[in-house]
Formats: C-alpha cells, structure tokens, sequence
C-alpha cells in the first residue's frame, strides 16, 4: 500500500488543512506534516505578516519623527541655515548632516585633538555647505574626514579672483 500523500494538518492557529506532499519523498511526509502542524496555516501567518509590516512601518515613521525633530532643534540650536533640494531630499540631507557634524564634534572636539575655537571654523564650513545632495552623498563619511570634506565642498564654491 503507498504512502498517503494528502495529509490533514491541525495547525497551531486552529485551522485544520489538507496538505498535498506528494511533491515530498514518502518517507519524509510524515515529518513535514508534524512540522506544519508547529506552524500557523497560510492565511493566518500571511495576516501575522502583515501585521508585523504595519507595526514595522510605524516604528519606523517614529523613528524618523523623532530624528527630524533631534535634527530640526539642533539646526535651530546652532544657527544651520535651511538646506537647497526638494522637500524630501532637504528633510533627508538635515538629518544627514545632524548626525555627522554631531558625530565629528564627538571625535574630534569631545575625544580628540580639536580645541573649541578650531571647530568654530569647521562649524562656519558647515553652515556654507547647503546643497542637500552634498550631506546625502557624504552620509557615510567618517566623521574624521568632515573638515577635509567641508573644505574641499568651500573651496569649489568659493568664485576665482578676478586678477589671477
């Protein structure tokens, strides 16, 4: 006599499912069907699923709410002017240069070699930099690097004399 291949299965969530593991080798059937009875049914885990996304996306909608207003009061604190993009990529570049001038005043004023009155020069770098896609493109930097880039960033701005 075969092995059957349509199995039915209590699932954890309640739900009691035929399962065809006819695709499965027959001594490896009885096993994947304890394992699916472990399990929830389809509908029931693609609903938790979902339910996680949901929960997911608002966590992260917090998170970024959060960030933006971490962001917007440090900008207001010292004085940033507004960055140039479009809503989005302005909104996305604040964030950006919060968490690294934030970070390279950690490594090199609060833990490194930097004094005070040298970061004011840094700081006023930062406030001329106000291109969105240039704090969305250095994001990743490290937060060490900050003065080179702001001076190489000021110096591309900065017009030619008109004598040389």
């Amino acid at each position: 006599m075969p092995v059957k291949k349509i199995w039915t299965v209590d699932h954890a969530c309640g739900h009691r499912q035929e399962a065809d593991l006819s695709a499965r080798p027959a001594d490896q059937r009885a096993g994947y069907a304890r394992w699916l009875a472990a399990r929830d049914c389809t509908d029931c885990w693609r609903a938790s699923r979902e339910a996680d996304c949901e929960s997911q996306a608002e966590w992260l909608a917090k998170k970024r709410a959060k960030e933006v207003a971490e962001a917007q009061a440090w900008a207001e604190r010292y004085r940033m002017p507004p960055l140039e993009g479009s809503e989005r990529a302005a909104g996305w570049a604040t964030r950006c240069r919060h968490r690294l001038v934030t970070a390279a005043y950690t490594a090199l004023v609060s833990e490194g070699v930097m004094d005070s009155s040298a970061w004011q020069g840094v700081e006023g770098a930062v406030r001329a930099v106000t291109p969105a896609g240039w704090w969305i493109d250095n994001r990743e930097a490290n937060p060490v690097d900050l003065p080179e880039l702001l001076d190489a960033a000021v110096s591309d701005r900065l017009p030619e004399h008109p004598y040389s």
